[in-house]
């Protein structure tokens, strides 16, 4: 055996799951991903999607996708750069700058791309990047490219980022980045706070709107929105594989930041353009959010009703403030057999264990889309409590 196979073959953590029956990972769902869901010949409720505007499988989005693969075919042979620019393309980076509100949108293959590549180029090595220690692990390895200082500040500890802020050399680049909705706690960036500190100390801002966007603001257009301040944010980022349904990212933000990431964001000149289908997909998407307002709504209606009855049962929920509710067991095997035993009842969650957090903080994170009805969160939380009770995770 070659030293590099024999290095990682002394990595066992998944054969040992596998062998106690608790292994969660990589299930082939068999259908669309919509709140019910065929596994193993077995029907499932979904509550492990990211999709929280429930579009997936929406007959306009999808007929929106096949058009485009009978006009433009299956990709596009090349980075956005060179010859992979198709004229749906700047449509529809022309109409995320008008549905985020700045002058200009660039259009990536996929979200972690985005913050990879942005995070990566923008300050040089005698600037700052400010990151928040629960930020997305595309933003940490944005940072890690950089070749600027790096400063963790503690989450959502506005104490700790002017404690940071201040170390910073005055007339520098400061960039701080944050998620708008923390994808594994669910709660939400303190962005009026973030604000203050950055007029105070020359600051500029990037909000991560993974998980904001079809969730919170007029029309879904995410937490920056929601609290009027998207004048304030320099870069708003957006993915399209949650609440557009599709594949794909973008940055949003002015023209003479555009300008520079088309030509040195490596993550897009480097990388293939965005496909046709995925394209049209997030074009038709967001056609329906902005003139289906109703579909938020629902969405808010049933995140309130399962928080209610998650406290009322005496989960442990944490800060979350959305359609994210984390479920904490604080211990990784448990967390795993716990997430085996609801998938065995009929309910699809997902485990988040070390080294994503940290062992003391494992989860079940159960996340729902505007499509789930009241009657399908009504059985998840009449079994999770009874498996919970099993565990003496609640009275």
């Amino acid at each position: 055996m070659k030293p590099l196979q024999e290095k990682l073959s002394r990595y066992l953590e998944p054969q040992k799951a596998k062998e106690a029956g608790i292994y969660p990972y990589f299930r082939a769902i068999a259908s669309e991903q919509d709140t019910e869901v065929m596994i193993n010949g077995k029907k499932v409720l979904m509550f492990g999607s990211n999709c929280y505007t429930g579009l997936v499988n929406h007959p306009k989005i999808k007929q929106a996708a096949i058009d485009a693969v009978k006009k433009y075919g299956t990709g596009c042979a090349g980075s956005p750069f060179l010859n992979g620019t198709l004229d749906i393309h700047k449509q529809l980076e022309r109409r995320l700058a008008d549905y985020i509100g700045k002058e200009d949108a660039m259009v990536y293959s996929t979200g972690f791309g985005v913050n990879l590549g942005v995070v990566s180029s923008l300050t040089g090595r005698e600037d700052y990047i400010l990151w928040d220690e629960q930020d997305h692990a595309s933003i940490i390895e944005g940072r890690r490219l950089s070749f600027s200082n790096s400063l963790k500040y503690k989450h959502n500890d506005m104490a700790s980022l002017e404690a940071q802020l201040k170390k910073c050399e005055p007339d520098r680049v400061k960039l701080i980045v944050t998620d708008g909705v923390f994808s594994m706690e669910g709660d939400v960036c303190k962005l009026p706070d973030i604000v203050d500190l950055a007029h105070k100390y020359n600051a500029s801002i990037m909000v991560d709107e993974a998980h904001g966007i079809g969730v919170f603001g007029n029309g879904g257009r995410g937490v920056c929105d929601h609290f009027g301040l998207t004048d304030e944010v320099d870069l708003i980022m957006g993915t399209f594989s949650k609440s557009f349904a599709s594949l794909g990212g973008f940055i949003a933000t002015d023209e003479v930041i555009t300008n520079f990431l088309r030509h040195h964001s490596r993550s897009y000149i480097f990388t293939a353009s965005i496909t046709p289908a995925s394209t049209a997909a997030v074009n038709a998407a967001l056609d329906i959010m902005v003139e289906e307002p109703e579909r938020q709504q629902h969405l808010w209606d049933i995140t309130n009703y399962a928080l209610e009855g998650f406290k009322s049962m005496g989960c442990e929920v944490g800060n979350t403030e959305t359609p994210i509710i984390p479920l904490y067991i604080r211990d990784n095997n448990l967390t795993f057999l716990i997430t085996t035993e609801l998938f065995n009842e009929g309910i699809f969650v997902n485990p988040v264990v070390s080294p994503a957090v940290a062992p003391n903080d494992t989860l079940i994170r159960f996340s729902l889309m505007a499509t789930h009805t009241k009657d399908q969160v009504t059985e998840a939380l009449e079994k999770i409590q009874k498996i919970f009770r099993s565990h003496n995770l609640i009275p």
